[in-house]
């Protein structure tokens, strides 16, 4: 991947050798300012021959000097860091990233953000290990004072076999700023449990599991945050640096600080009580020029004789002056509250006459560039400059027309150097083109270097050159001089190429050739494990007072978890009582006026309740069922006609035939390398299951439900790129053309370098165009089409169609419906949606289709911080600079076309330097299409429309979202137009603002409650499901059964229609059967094993619903893994559940201590049987169940067993488990447990 070849080539070149000399002086003779002139290309090239230069100045006393590239955003800060080292491998670079928050904002900068800074600062101040070359920082990394001494903050190591007392590292966690939670789910979080630290540095891919044995650390594990386990690919680490996660740690000194001015800083009282009490808390570090003992420039990090080079001055200029200035306005507006809070930014009147001790809250704030220059010269520091401009022209030369900032460069001391190159031609895809000027280039003897950033690319570059018989060579790195006639071909890091004429050298890369680079992942792709499948019932949610549902008894409330001792269990003296762990859950009082009823469900019945969905307080049923059985049959009653009518569109899919298409080819897994992020687990699973659903011959129809920005698109990505794979062709539906649109630029980038046609059919299209793609597709030239209801016309005519891919389903009609009916028998069809309607929830649910849910949100998503509240112009302004601050775009959604334009000019006059376009539905579509394209392409700031933006579009840049008049929206059309931002790394914000003159309707604040209360990811089947309620939750498919889901709750609803449809199909019922066992066994899981009711609840559900001797073994390989070694009474709860599979096997419901005997029930032994029970036990004896007719179920009583004949005492924990299991295998002649791993089998093996 590295280029040194052709770095020693330039090295030669008279200017950047020349340049290279300048550095190469000591700091004392070298020129304190430089404005160096350079293609873009060129910069990494020119940077790494600066290092080199600086590397060659003899060593000095102190630390070695270092390169600061200061960049405008923070996104060519990234991307500069991933170009150099192809240019200099050995040099050590590192990103200072800067806050995403502003100084005084009341939010905590991301842990990760922190750990990166801190890591490099660190560096800076100790080079001992690893001593930095390059520092590439966004201008805003580099404006703001950071606290002293953060280079001296001591980050928590961690090694095998190390010597640490657990203690003092739970105590150094918590010192650096880590939060203790009882489950690890973000950077900067550590838990505890027994032997075990689980914790996650901000700067590690994936939490890490440290495992102790005295005090010795013993085994330190990655894991994964989706399912807890240890990740079983990869490598595991032998050391882990945890660094702190503020930059504001809170020591002895800072208490005190916090302490005294409590009283003196209206509005920050709760933050700095907090903070004097030793709490962290976010938004902290707004107060960090009061608290800390002192604020000093980063430039003063630096070690003596750096140099700082900074990046197109002018637009780092430009962006310094926008941040200055926008956080004195942020601060100044002291808006009535800021997002997601009810407290302001400070009263900055009166905190900035505060003073204590000579610290301002002033000292915090952004210096300008020119005082950040000026501290550089100070400090004996160089400031150089790179621009594209052309500099050393003559003042003579300047004239009216002469560009501002070449006049102000050209108007410095500084000296100027310029380095021989410029940009390439730009092919744009153009191959002919292309192959001509390389041809040219080669035969005039050029040395030609053409790099793409993955081997995918470079593979068919190489066979487009032999194909035009251009003599090429492949490496994998150049390490020699490129030579002259030969096209060198490798991979790298490269946005632009350069050609330098007097060199004849020419490097050009992938965007140079082929009009866009192919996004491959920069970062090293980390496999995540598949998660585990979601069971109906999560406890983890579970809190006191919310509402349940029992299979038997119905509605009730859930009060607490408990552990009582168990009944007839005798215990030597001086060991603790056996316990189990049970749900308490409360029900309507059997007599009038008499207190609730309680019920105790035992932990390991947890798969028999589900959480209630439905109306909003539902009415509690009587225990015992008589209600509820009456409440259910109704409901089934009216179920079974929809499981007819269910039933009829599922056989006539299952009797269809359709493509069986093929397996993947090594160009479907080149596209999948190239995507340019991590698949979230869930991805994963989803990709899998759609590609097996297209290899049967069985039509798909499969629903994608996935939060909005979960990554649905590259699914369907990869799912028409296998359909097209196998000749067929491939339409995809949108409701909107906007959307269409973003689908045809996502569709041809993913796609580019493949031979794929992409098309899309929309109303902005010519007749003559639209007739080119319907030819198209009638003739099979085209590929893929993406187009909206037009799709849907007769005239649409498809040689071989193999896919339909729906998009945002929720938005088609029941008539657009029918009519995909008709074109897809035998079709394969894929929808998404992310708040899908609730007829496709529930043929979903009911297993009619297929679904497949993304939970995970992707690595770096945060959730959008929410603020529901009145409309106010201070509010609006501050909202709007705070986002143009960072380079940001806003979505102001007007749903009124009449005055929409009113209140466009209204927010120009606001914020003057905005630039405002306005757009809504009665527009002309090329003047809608043009609009909103400016908007995608950044020419416009603030995007004034009407809902039109609500579907699917996706502008990563766009990060604030404001709602006007957002009373009057419905739910899910509030998430969706919420999703439209927080698409990318930056925090989002969304505010709701409605008029506070008018007065809300009840339904409107409902909403607007609850999707304030909904923001956390993934939050949109959760507001799907609030919307039935909202509405009245009614019948999902028609007004045939209002009430039913209000009588017995969403969740059991669904297992009825499941059940009926299962029943028509004549599919045998596989859900086991309740099963009791209530022995003298002390099985449960102990507190101090798993700590916190949520971990044991989480435990519990997943071992109840293990319904074979597999699902116990993983069972316990995973409590194993997250808690450490098994104790005794855990052991015994798996030792039941073992138990309760082989019971179930036999078609026992109940084993249970009854009086001295213990109940075996039901149990009708031929007589056989009941000669050998006799024989083997004796005393035990058959009887009727109670209540049943003398000829009806019968159980089995048998003795209890003791320890002896005589004068023993009752048989407890493992040895009862033991006799119970040894009278299931013969007396009811059980199966043996098998996939108990090789050991059982082998242990079965040598019984026989």
């Amino acid at each position: 991947m590295s280029l040194t070849g052709l770095a020693d080539l330039l090295a030669q070149e008279r200017s950047l050798s020349t340049a290279r000399a300048h550095t190469a002086v000591r700091p004392a003779e070298r020129s304190a300012e430089t404005v160096i002139s350079v293609a873009d290309g060129m910069r990494p090239a020119l940077l790494s021959q600066l290092l080199a230069g600086l590397r060659e100045v003899p060593a000095g006393e102190g630390r070695r000097p270092v390169l600061l590239v200061v960049t405008a955003t923070g996104r060519e800060a990234e991307d500069l860091e991933r170009q150099l080292p192809s240019w200099s491998p050995q040099a050590q670079v590192a990103d200072l990233p800067a806050w995403e928050t502003l100084p005084h904002e009341r939010l905590s900068p991301r842990s990760d953000t922190v750990g990166q800074r801190l890591d490099v600062m660190r560096r800076l101040a100790h080079p001992g290990e690893e001593p930095l070359d390059v520092i590439v920082a966004p201008v805003r990394a580099v404006l703001q004072p950071v606290v002293e001494g953060m280079g001296d903050l001591q980050p928590v190591i961690l090694e095998r076999g190390a010597e640490r007392s657990f203690d003092e590292v739970v105590r150094a966690l918590a010192d650096a700023a880590y939060s203790r939670s009882d489950m690890v789910s973000r950077r900067g979080e550590f838990a505890v449990r027994g032997g075990i630290i689980d914790v996650f540095p901000p700067t590690a891919d994936h939490p890490v599991r440290v495992e102790f044995f005295g005090d010795e650390i013993e085994e330190l594990r990655w894991f994964a945050v989706a399912d807890q386990r240890t990740l079983r690919s990869g490598d595991h680490p032998t050391r882990i640096v945890a660094p702190p996660c503020r930059e504001l740690l809170i020591t002895p000194a800072v208490q005190s600080r916090a302490a005294r001015l409590k009283d003196r800083l209206p509005g920050a009282e709760a933050i700095l009580e907090r903070i004097a009490g030793g709490i962290y808390s976010e938004g902290m570090e707004s107060l960090a020029p009061l608290l800390a003992d002192r604020m000093v420039p980063v430039l003063s990090l630096l070690p003596e004789g750096s140099i700082v080079v900074v990046q197109e001055p002018e637009k780092v200029r430009a962006r310094a002056a926008d941040l200055v200035a926008t956080n004195e306005e942020f601060l100044a507006a002291a808006w009535e509250s800021a997002a997601d809070t009810d407290r302001a930014p400070l009263d900055v009147a009166q905190a900035q006459e505060l003073e204590d001790d000579g610290r301002t809250l002033a000292s915090g704030s952004f210096h300008s560039l020119e005082e950040t220059r000026e501290i550089a010269l100070e400090a004996g520091l160089g400031w150089w400059s790179t621009t594209a401009l052309t500099v050393g022209a003559e003042l003579s030369e300047v004239d009216a027309d002469t560009d501002e900032s070449l006049v102000r460069l050209m108007d410095t001391d500084a000296d100027t150097l310029t380095v021989s190159g410029r940009a390439p031609r730009r092919f744009g895809g153009d191959v002919e083109a292309l192959l001509e000027h390389l041809g040219s280039l080669v035969r005039e003897g050029w040395r030609v270097v053409a790099v793409t950033e993955g081997p995918g690319p470079l593979q068919r570059l190489a066979e487009l050159l032999q194909g035009a018989d251009i003599p090429a060579a492949r490496h994998e790195t150049l390490e020699v001089a490129p030579r002259p006639g030969t096209v060198e071909l490798t991979t790298a890091s490269l946005s632009t190429g350069f050609v330098v004429e007097t060199e004849q050298v020419a490097l050009l890369s992938e965007a140079d050739l082929l009009g866009h680079s192919s996004a491959y992942a920069a970062q090293g792709r980390t496999q995540l494990p598949q998660r585990r499948r979601r069971n109906a019932v999560d406890p983890l949610e579970l809190k006191p007072g919310d509402f349940v549902v029992h299979e038997q008894h119905g509605v009730g409330q859930f009060i607490e978890l408990i552990a009582r001792p168990i009944a007839g269990a005798v215990t030597k003296p001086g060991q603790p009582r056996p316990q189990r762990e049970y749900l308490v859950l409360e029900y309507a009082p059997s007599k009038r006026n008499g207190p609730k009823d309680r019920l105790f469900v035992p932990t390991d019945q947890l798969d028999q309740i589900s959480t209630y969905q439905g109306g909003e307080a539902p009415v509690l049923s009587k225990m015992g069922g008589s209600d509820w059985s009456a409440k259910k049959r109704a409901a089934k009653k009216a179920v079974k006609d929809i499981a007819a009518e269910l039933i009829r569109l599922y056989s006539a899919r299952m009797a269809t035939r359709g493509h069986a298409f093929g397996p993947d080819t090594p160009w479907q897994r080149e596209l999948e390398e190239a995507f340019p992020y991590i698949e979230t687990p869930d991805q994963l699973t989803t990709i899998d299951e759609v590609k097996a659903d297209m290899e049967k011959e069985v039509p798909m129809d499969r629903l994608i439900s996935g939060d909005v920005g979960y990554g649905k698109t590259e699914v369907a990505v990869r799912a028409a790129f296998k359909a097209i794979q196998d000749g067929k062709q491939v339409a995809v539906l949108v409701p909107t053309t906007l959307l269409g649109q973003q689908h045809v630029e996502t569709f041809s980038q993913r796609y580019s370098g493949f031979p794929v046609r992409v098309a899309s059919l929309s109303r902005f299209q010519t007749a003559k165009e639209s007739k080119e793609v319907i030819d198209g597709l009638r003739e099979g030239s085209i590929d893929l089409v993406i187009g909206t209801h037009r799709l849907l016309s007769k005239e649409i005519r498809f040689r071989d169609l193999g896919l339909i891919i729906i998009d945002e389903e929720q938005r088609f009609g029941v008539e657009h419906k029918e009519k995909l009916k008709a074109m897809r028998t035998n079709v394969d069809v894929l929808s998404m949606s992310a708040t899908p309607i609730p007829r496709t929830l529930e043929m979903s649910l009911t297993g009619i289709r297929e679904t497949s849910t993304l939970a995970t949100p992707p690595e770096e998503r945060h959730p959008v911080l929410t603020y529901v509240g009145a409309y106010t112009d201070r509010q609006v302004t501050a909202a709007i600079r705070r986002e143009l601050m960072r380079e940001g775009q806003v979505f102001f959604v007007h749903n009124r076309v009449s005055t929409i334009t009113r209140r466009a000019s209204e927010l120009s006059q606001l914020v003057p330097e905005a630039r405002v376009a306005v757009a809504h539905g009665q527009m002309s579509e090329a003047e809608l299409e043009q609009i909103i394209v400016d908007f995608y392409e950044k020419r416009f700031d603030v995007l004034v429309s009407t809902t039109i933006v609500e579907t699917g579009l996706d502008i990563a840049n766009a990060n604030t979202l404001i709602v006007d008049g957002a009373d009057r929206y419905g739910l899910s059309q509030l998430h969706q137009l919420r999703g439209r931002v927080g698409r990318g790394r930056e925090r989002a914000y969304a505010y709701f603002l409605y008029d506070v003159e008018k007065p809300l309707t009840e339904t409107a604040l409902e909403r607007l409650k609850a999707v304030a209360a909904h923001n956390e990811l993934g939050a949109g089947l959760q507001l799907a499901q609030k919307d039935l309620e909202i509405r009245g939750a009614g019948n999902l498919l028609g007004g045939e059964q209002s009430g039913h889901i209000q009588g017995v709750g969403f969740d059991m609803y669904l297992r009825l229609v499941g059940e009926a449809v299962s029943e028509f199909r004549g599919d045998e019922d596989t859900a086991p059967t309740e099963m009791k066992i209530e022995l003298p066994v002390n099985a449960h899981l102990p507190h101090d094993y798993v700590p916190g009711e949520r971990l044991r609840l989480d435990a519990y559900r997943t071992l109840a619903s293990a319904t074979d001797e597999a699902g116990i073994v993983e069972v316990e390989a995973e409590l194993t893994d997250r808690y450490g070694e098994l104790p005794e009474p855990a052991r015994l709860l798996l030792e039941v559940a073992r138990l309760r599979v082989m019971a179930r096997s036999v078609g026992l419901s109940d084993i249970a201590v009854q009086g001295p005997s213990i109940r075996f029930a039901p149990a009708d032994l031929p007589e056989s049987r009941q000669m050998r029970l006799k024989r083997m036990h004796p005393g035990a004896k058959t009887v009727p169940v109670p209540g049943a007719d003398a000829a009806g179920t019968r159980q089995i009583l048998i003795p209890k067993p003791k320890t002896a004949r005589v004068g023993g005492k009752d048989l407890t924990d493992g040895a009862v488990l033991e006799w119970a299991r040894q009278v299931l295998l013969t007396i009811f002649e059980a199966p043996e447990p098998s996939a108990a791993g090789e050991d059982g089998q082998e242990q079965a093996g040598g019984s026989a």
